[in-house]
């Protein structure tokens, strides 16, 4: 059996922009993403507080895509598409250092 894979990147979006890069996720980016095959879930996470701990400084999102296989994510990542939308995603950001995390999920 193969687990599904989901990729976490923390976001620094820049405030003033919010609802812009709000919206340009919910219209553009995620419907893109969607018709790519192993495609399962995309979501963009907004951050309230740390309740343990401390959050990365600066971070106020937090990018989460899932799909069936990383082979199938990397087509996507590989794809024009993709390096379209990725790209005026990030106009929006205010830091462009990423770590990306990458989970097997169970």
């Amino acid at each position: 059996m193969t687990r599904p894979i989901q990729l976490h990147a923390d976001l620094s979006i820049d405030r003033v922009r919010e609802a812009e890069a709000v919206e340009y996720f919910e219209t553009v980016y995620r419907p893109t993403a969607s018709r790519f095959e192993g495609y399962i879930d995309l979501r963009l996470l907004k951050l309230q507080g740390a309740l343990a701990g401390s959050a990365p400084a600066g971070v106020n999102y937090r990018f989460s895509i899932t799909f069936t296989s990383e082979a199938l994510r990397q087509k996507w990542v590989a794809s024009a598409p993709h390096q379209e939308v990725w790209g005026k995603l990030e106009t929006f950001v205010t830091k462009r250092e990423y770590d990306f995390l990458l989970f097997d999920v169970i």
